[in-house]
């Protein structure tokens, strides 16, 4: 399969109809590479609150709820783009409302038109202290045609026993939202690790540049990238493919599914297979006094 990952830049948007020419122009430029799976970042539907001003996409709490009331007609656009160029799309990620506080809401599109909701389970300091987002529903996995897929928004990849719990996909996807090159750094890391850990592929995408009309964004520093273990069939390196930082635009890679079921079953290493043996050495390690 192709898989196409974004570098996505958020603009002030002046209507509606200028959204539906954005993401239709970055997924029509995706299928024109035949692209099966393209995948947007963690908060990159913020820029859906612009649409209600800019007083509104200013403001921490309001700008919550204008993400969380545009999110519905933001779906019916991906769900259509999906099934009309046949790809499978990861939306950005963006706040939803529930009957308590907002969650981080990532939604994947099938060509058959079937959508996989995942929220982000772990929140940042930010998240949690100053914009007040909780976590949400549980971690699935998204049985597809072009094979299982897990999503880990952003901070949750940094996690591993997340990662472990979703240890049934062949598809990671990361999608990302970092202000500091430390923090796109930290979420690849993660991404790594976890491909590392689960012998499968995983992808990550960011919010990249700067905006003035939203404290949440204002800042975003990553790249796209599709990462794999390295081992029997992918780079040394475990980097199958990176984008340039903080340019904005699709990074592409080509996958194979067999490839990672035969790293799994005959690889170098076994992870997956000798994961159980670290069972019982959670707790801490005792302290042997060499003074």
């Amino acid at each position: 399969m192709k898989i196409a990952t974004s570098a996505y830049p958020l603009d002030f948007l002046s209507s509606w109809a200028q959204y539906e020419d954005k993401i239709a122009a970055w997924v029509s430029q995706a299928a024109g590479q035949n692209v099966d799976l393209a995948v947007f970042p963690e908060y990159g539907a913020m820029e859906l609150a612009t649409l209600a001003g800019a007083s509104v996409a200013a403001d921490l709490e309001q700008s919550l709820k204008a993400v969380s009331d545009r999110l519905a007609d933001a779906d019916a656009l991906h769900k259509k783009l999906a099934v009309e160029y046949g790809m499978h799309i990861l939306a950005a990620s963006g706040p939803a409302l529930t009957a308590t506080r907002p969650v981080n809401r990532a939604r994947l599109f099938t060509p058959q038109g079937s959508v996989g909701v995942q929220d982000k389970q772990i929140m940042t300091r930010f998240e949690r202290e100053t914009w007040d987002v909780i976590g949400g529903g549980p971690l699935q996995v998204f049985d597809t045609s072009i094979g299982r897929i897990g999503i880990l928004i952003c901070y949750d990849c940094e996690f591993p026993l997340l990662g472990r719990a979703l240890a049934d996909c062949h598809i990671l996807l990361v999608p990302s939202c970092t202000e500091t090159l430390a923090g796109y750094w930290r979420v690849r890391i993660g991404a790594m690790a976890r491909a590392l850990e689960m012998q499968c592929v995983s992808v990550m995408s960011s919010v990249v540049g700067m905006v003035e009309w939203s404290e949440a964004v204002d800042i975003s520093t990553g790249a796209g990238g599709v990462f794999a273990p390295p081992d029997r069939g992918f780079p040394q390196t475990g980097v199958v493919s990176i984008g340039a930082l903080d340019a904005a635009g699709w990074t592409m890679a080509d996958i194979d599914l067999q490839s990672i079921q035969h790293v799994r079953e005959d690889g170098i290493v076994l992870g997956r297979k000798h994961w159980t043996e670290q069972s019982g050495r959670d707790a801490p390690a005792p302290i042997v006094d060499l003074r």
